[in-house]
């Protein structure tokens, strides 16, 4: 695989940046909208089907009588005692021994260990409270079991587990302080919590798929997706258009048009490329086909010819040719008659419209186009023609499908690589460019077309550069590149 393919691969499948993240985050946000609508609704589902829980607390005081008539210190060493001793009650509360008495005496079919999943108990830090929660979806039944269980503990622990080995009464004393009563409202499900958790899942999970979308989705989107696999330049941007098909000319047809001014935007950028040199000869090409080549081409060429200079159109594509029809010219007889020497030059080329545009069709469709592209005649064409006029635009073949375009390209000033948003991918467009810089061939830049209208990667008029003139008030181009001698 080429090297420019491989890095295709590895950069531009993440955003490396803050603005890469935004990026991600506005393509993606449907995604993450569904999902947290999603989420939000699942929470919420969740908590009308769930059962409401009901809490109710019963509260115990733990004291330790040392002696009949205790001392300041009998008190003190009571209290250290009992707090000992409260940690190890909190555990002893869901045993099976406090439990079975209150299984039996509120005539519960449940075990023991079943019934300690509804209870729980606690002990504030440095006191000799032991607060019993009991839950259940009755609120009178968690209030019942929350006093039964903690007078069942407290029998427990009196008449079993601190009773003297020697008889009498236990020091230890066990006390219901505040015992518990039914709950007014539900304790779970929280509907709010729920919701806002669910929706917060969903963002997630929403943020989680257009990050994903963005690493499996290889296609070329945008400017950032370009810089990811070439150093290029980017010469202009034109929005998409799914009518383009009916009024291929726009600069034409429809001169004020946004699409119009973005053709004439790359029109004053072409004109700052290759500036000090006298060759003025670029192949417009693309990678794979369906990417706008041709409707590029033909409108570069209107307007560079809206500025009066000398314009020569080609249609260099000998397989598929486009331009005699979008140009509504003849195209019998064409490039091809040229280069084999059926018919001089000046017989076919034709003048297109009142300004100095000229266009030279393909012609018959050859057995050989390659051989024809790469042949001396070929060479010579294009050496005369660069002579004569101030401009040659030709419509090259796409460069991954056949070699047509990479053989005239190094008879050119350089080429001009359209690359459509949302149809090539970045590797087919890496081994496209990757295919030029190999023959040596000059990459002047890259174009970008059917670029979205909305959306982080729409088209952008400031981006580009033009400001919104017409044909005829473009000052900044109204002094063309110097005539040069020869054909009028």
């Amino acid at each position: 695989m080429a090297c420019g393919a491989c890095d295709a691969l590895t950069k531009g499948l993440w955003p490396v940046s803050l603005d890469g993240y935004i990026r991600v985050i506005r393509k993606g946000w449907v995604l993450i909208v569904v999902f947290a609508l999603l989420g939000l609704a699942a929470g919420a589902a969740l908590a009308i089907l769930a059962t409401p829980q009901y809490r109710s607390t019963a509260t115990m005081y733990v004291s330790v009588a040392v002696s009949d008539t205790p001392t300041a210190g009998d008190l003190t060493s009571g209290n250290s005692y009992a707090q000992a001793k409260v940690k190890s009650y909190t555990d002893i509360i869901t045993s099976a021994s406090v439990l079975d008495n209150v299984i039996k005496d509120l005539n519960l079919s449940v075990t023991s260990k079943a019934l300690a999943n509804q209870l729980s108990a606690s002990s504030p830090v440095g006191t000799v409270i032991i607060e019993l929660t009991a839950t259940d979806p009755n609120p009178q039944q968690a209030a019942n079991l929350a006093n039964a269980t903690a007078q069942s503990f407290s029998d427990v622990v009196i008449d079993d587990l601190e009773k003297p080995t020697g008889g009498g009464a236990s020091l230890v004393k066990i006390q219901i302080v505040d015992p518990a009563i039914p709950a007014t409202s539900p304790s779970s499900p929280n509907v709010p919590l729920n919701i806002l958790l669910g929706a917060v899942v969903g963002i997630i999970f929403g943020l989680g798929a257009a990050f994903l979308r963005t690493s499996l989705d290889t296609r070329v989107h945008g400017t950032h997706d370009v810089e990811a696999v070439s150093d290029s330049p980017i010469l202009g941007g034109i929005s998409f258009d799914p009518e383009s098909n009916k009024h291929p000319l726009l600069v034409h047809s429809d001169p004020r048009n946004p699409r119009a001014e973005a053709f004439r935007a790359l029109r004053t950028n072409l004109r700052f490329v290759n500036a000090g040199s006298d060759n003025r000869c670029f192949v417009v090409t693309s990678s794979i086909m369906g990417e706008g080549k041709s409707t590029t081409s033909a409108n570069l060429a209107l307007a560079l010819a809206e500025t009066g200079v000398r314009v020569v159109l080609i249609d260099g594509d000998l397989r598929k040719p486009k331009l005699a029809e979008y140009m509504g010219l003849e195209g019998a007889v064409g490039l091809t008659d040229v280069l084999i020497g059926a018919v001089p030059l000046a017989d076919v080329l034709q003048r297109w419209g009142n300004r100095e545009l000229y266009v030279l069709p393909a012609g018959r469709v050859p057995p050989n186009p390659s051989e024809l592209l790469g042949s001396d005649a070929m060479q010579n064409l294009l050496t005369a023609l660069n002579e004569q006029v101030d401009y040659v635009i030709i419509d090259a073949p796409p460069l991954l499908p056949v070699t047509d375009g990479a053989i005239i390209s190094s008879m050119t000033a350089g080429a001009i690589v359209v690359a459509a948003s949302g149809k090539v991918k970045r590797t087919e467009l890496a081994r496209a460019l990757n295919s030029l810089s190999s023959i040596n061939s000059n990459i002047v830049g890259v174009v970008m077309t059917m670029l979205p209208n909305k959306g982080p990667d729409s088209y952008n008029s400031e981006k580009y550069g033009y400001y919104g003139a017409g044909p005829d008030e473009d000052f900044a181009e109204t002094t063309p590149p110097r005539r040069r001698r020869g054909r009028k």
